[in-house]
């Protein structure tokens, strides 16, 4: 599917995980209560800096920042553009 994009610098681009639509206990949350997700799988990535290479690759399933991220819509999906110190852990 590859897309048409490729991330500058230490940059980093991330398919967010879906929210999710029910509690452990099977109750259902209503779209106004869903929390934005902070688990993603990184899609693209750019070449990092000259002293810092980066250390997610294509595939890798990460944890980033509640905040982090620039929020993008590419070919009708929601993605976000975030620098690799937004992420906090490979899962």
């Amino acid at each position: 599917m590859g897309l048409n994009i490729k991330p500058l610098a230490d940059r980093v681009l991330v398919e967010p995980a879906a929210a999710e639509t029910t509690t452990a206990s099977g109750i259902i949350i209503p779209d106004n209560a869903k929390e934005k997700p902070q688990k993603g799988t990184v899609v693209a990535t750019g070449n990092g800096k000259k002293d810092e290479p980066l250390t997610v690759k294509v595939g890798d399933t990460v944890l980033y920042s509640k905040y982090g991220g620039t929020e993008l819509k590419l070919e009708g999906k929601d993605y976000l553009m975030m620098r690799e110190s937004d992420i906090l852990a490979i899962v």
